[in-house]
């Protein structure tokens, strides 16, 4: 049986779970060092100084008191920073949470003040020998620094639908289609684009009906697309520009059915004059249909479902 996809908040949960893994045994270690010098500043600071070296990836380290004040001197790369002594954190995002009774707690991900950049804080409860709570050590992590080893996510292959701009939506009633030239030229345009995905290498496809352009990525090139205006999609000359490639084997659209994505394409645009497709996407490797409306609500779906519920299903419910 197959290994089940992981969604993207079940990788985000798993590397959480690693990093913290990572992270919590030093500081717990540290912890124990601090709590019997907590009260004089000078050995706190050089506790904390000696800490960071053993703290993978810790870009800052500090500790603060049970209501969120800095008890210590800012800890960095580039040696101790005094001036961050009695600093209220308290209403940052790694503070003003339930913080931990033991252990160590990983922060939800954040914009840093100064850096303005995503990061993390690690904080981790510094207790004395009769278990009283004296306050908290934080270290702080960039994620750009961090060690995501965990591999990526899979994109989930089922029907999503999501809302658009408001201002839209609410003057769907006032406004109908205009004819564009690529509605004026339906036939060659598709015709031009199936020959370009299914003997050309073109595997993602952006189709603008209202402005009468696409937009292609290629598999010889994938970090680069192409954008093609009517002119160059009205002129199956175009075909010449690129070269013939392979249909891949791992495409999850059989190429038999790229022509009926197309033509579905085509009815949806022509479908009603209020309601109408403004553009079509189709993404050969993951199968994921594109649709976005002239209410401008969008739908991502599996292309088989998107032919299995047909011209039909978006009349009755438009």
């Amino acid at each position: 049986m197959p290994a089940a996809k992981e969604t993207l908040q079940q990788s985000i949960a798993q590397q959480r779970s690693e990093l913290l893994q990572v992270m919590q045994e030093p500081l717990q270690r540290l912890a124990e060092r601090c709590h019997p010098v907590w009260t004089d500043r000078t050995r706190l600071d050089q506790m904390l100084v000696d800490g960071l070296q053993t703290l993978p990836f810790g870009r800052a380290l500090y500790a603060v008191d049970t209501g969120g004040i800095q008890v210590s001197s800012n800890v960095g790369a580039d040696g101790l920073a005094p001036a961050s002594f009695g600093r209220d954190r308290s209403k940052r995002p790694y503070l003003n949470v339930v913080l931990p009774v033991s252990g160590t707690l990983l922060s939800e991900a954040y914009i840093s003040l100064i850096g303005r950049r995503p990061s993390l804080t690690a904080v981790q409860v510094v207790r004395d020998r009769a278990g009283i709570v004296l306050g908290f050590i934080g270290t702080d992590f960039d994620l750009r620094d961090l060690p995501l080893t965990h591999k990526l996510y899979d994109e989930p292959a089922v029907w999503r639908q999501l809302k658009g701009d408001p201002s839209i939506r609410d003057t769907v009633f006032h406004q109908h289609r205009v004819e564009s030239a690529m509605d004026q030229h339906i036939d060659t345009v598709l015709g031009v684009l199936e020959e370009l995905m299914v003997y050309h290498g073109v595997y993602h496809v952006m189709l603008h009906f209202s402005s009468s352009r696409a937009v292609l990525w290629v598999m010889d090139d994938p970090y680069r697309y192409r954008l093609l205006d009517i002119d160059a999609l009205n002129d199956p000359d175009i075909c010449l520009a690129y070269p013939v490639t392979t249909y891949p084997k791992d495409a999850l659209v059989p190429r038999d059915r790229i022509r009926a994505v197309l033509e579905l394409f085509r009815q949806l645009r022509f479908m009603d004059e209020m309601f109408y497709l403004r553009s079509g996407t189709l993404n050969l490797f993951n199968g994921i249909v594109g649709l976005t409306f002239s209410c401008d609500g969008s739908h991502y779906i599996p292309h088989d479902e998107f032919l299995s519920a047909g011209y039909d299903f978006w009349v009755d419910n438009k």
